[in-house]
């Protein structure tokens, strides 16, 4: 079944307004849903959209409270989302983030005690969309064993790039630390693949390729196994300290995942080289990453975004695919 954007997009919106969101507020949440579906981003899209309505609904997510500065110090700020709707204070912030990179060539800001932010890609493709390169990055509750170890003590802390290109097409690469996010291992259940490499543990303590098995054990692989396990970490560590804000594991005894530490980076490449300098560079970079030798027959090596690219233009034209029972969940809120 494929839904077309606009209606997508009308249905979000019209729940929101009922969960008491201002139009715009309703308006602009409605879009980054929308728009995470549209990338083929279903995990943080429809597929999320219920799970967020149930926090409107617990009260833990307060549709009209918004981010406040509490430090501004030329190139950083630090805010203070208050628990308000996470997707729209990111947006807030990586805008401002990309205003201050303008002025000074960067712009920081850490965005203290928000809620989730759905798709982190999200913000760097905003930040592409306005000429700068894009770095951020939110931990999350306790939710993966650090390497060695069984019990959850840190979060598959997502983290994305992005470098912006003239045609739109940007190049970005939007990652959790764990080998899949919790939103990919619920969408290859809700579908029912396998995912494509062992992504947990089931039961008995073996790896496996079975979402369902990863669901009953919550025991997610860190990516790159100690690797991963670091880097989430030191991202723990460089956002609590950068937001005065939430640690993995002070988030990990609010029973929900709220509460969290984010960090908006952009940088405004046009202060050191003219724009087609910055195209020149990346377009020889993608070129030669395209001309590499596939390793199946007829098969292609896809830059980070290509795909999210082509889903735009598909599911533009023939609709979004959807899982029939989590859209009619939403036709029924």
């Amino acid at each position: 079944m494929r839904v077309p954007y606009e209606e997508m997009k009308a249905q979000f919106k019209r729940v929101l307004l009922k969960k008491g969101f201002t139009e715009k507020g309703a308006d602009d949440a409605a879009t980054l849903f929308a728009q995470n579906s549209l990338c083929g981003m279903f995990s943080h899209g429809l597929n999320r959209f219920p799970r967020v309505v149930s926090y409107l609904d617990k009260g833990e997510i307060d549709p009209n409270v918004v981010a406040t500065t509490e430090i501004a110090l030329g190139a950083f700020e630090r805010w203070n989302g208050h628990r308000g709707f996470g997707p729209l204070n990111a947006k807030m912030a990586m805008d401002r983030a990309c205003e201050l990179a303008k002025q000074y060539g960067i712009g920081i800001v850490a965005l203290g005690n928000n809620n989730h932010w759905m798709r982190g890609g999200s913000y760097g493709y905003q930040a592409a969309d306005n000429g700068c390169i894009g770095i951020c990055w939110s931990n999350t509750c306790p939710n993966m064993p650090a390497w060695g170890g069984k019990d959850k003590k840190i979060g598959n802390n997502p983290l994305i790039f992005a470098v912006p290109r003239a045609n739109g097409r940007h190049v970005v690469i939007d990652c959790a630390v764990s080998q899949f996010s919790y939103g990919k291992i619920e969408d290859c259940r809700l579908k029912g693949l396998q995912l494509p490499v062992p992504g947990g543990y089931d039961e008995n303590g073996n790896l496996t390729t079975d979402p369902a098995q990863i669901e009953k054990t919550w025991r997610v692989l860190p990516m790159g196994y100690w690797k991963g396990s670091g880097i989430s970490i030191a991202l723990d560590m460089i956002a609590t300290i950068l937001t005065n804000g939430n640690s993995v594991q002070t988030i990990g005894t609010f029973g929900d995942e709220v509460g969290l530490s984010q960090v908006m980076i952009a940088i405004d490449p046009s202060k050191g080289n003219t724009p087609e300098q910055t195209e020149e560079i990346v377009n020889a970079i993608l070129a030669d990453v395209k001309s590499s030798i596939p390793v199946k027959e007829g098969g292609e090596v896809l830059y980070p975004g290509e795909n999210e690219a082509r889903n735009i233009d598909d599911f533009t034209a023939n609709g979004i695919p959807v899982v029939e029972e989590v859209w009619n969940s939403v036709l029924a809120m």
